[in-house]
């Protein structure tokens, strides 16, 4: 048997290190949607939030009028409501998706891919549309046309 006591501690040790190391990343929460820009959202962010999936598109004039009550909505905190944007026409290159939410100075994050195939809803025929998903995971509402904070509550029952 070659190495000393010592150097079974040292083995020893990372192991337990590389050990640890494992299970802490298993444990960590693995996002349930890519956001366009900033990180993913992971299931505590959506633990108990309505979430308020609004489809817009930078050629839609209801769109554009709508868009700065859903901005009120997201950095408003007094709800247990995450408001989340899709752009209908789902551009694939990564600038694009900037460009068009900067454009529509969207300040709520903006979902890297459709979420309908999760939730079970088809794509919307009539823009906008907001889905309305309650917080065990299912589709509540589908409001279609430009919407307010107050018609999104209504919808919701919170106001």
């Amino acid at each position: 048997m070659s190495g000393t006591r010592a150097d079974w501690g040292v083995v020893i040790v990372k192991q337990v290190f590389l050990w640890s190391l494992l299970l802490w990343v298993a444990a960590c929460e693995q996002p349930v949607f890519d956001v366009v820009d900033g990180p993913g959202l992971v299931p505590s962010d959506l633990e108990g939030q309505w979430l308020v999936i609004n489809y817009w598109a930078t050629w839609c004039g209801p769109c554009i009028t709508e868009i700065p009550e859903l901005n009120e909505m997201h950095h408003n905190s007094e709800y247990p409501i995450k408001v989340l944007g899709v752009d209908f026409d789902a551009p694939v290159e990564v600038e694009a998706k900037r460009s068009a939410i900067l454009k529509m100075k969207i300040e709520f994050p903006v979902l890297a891919n459709d979420p309908a195939p999760r939730f079970g809803y088809g794509l919307p025929e009539v823009l906008p549309t907001t889905v309305i998903i309650d917080p065990s995971g299912a589709v509540s509402r589908t409001l279609v046309g430009p919407q307010t904070e107050a018609s999104i509550l209504a919808a919701i029952g919170l106001n």
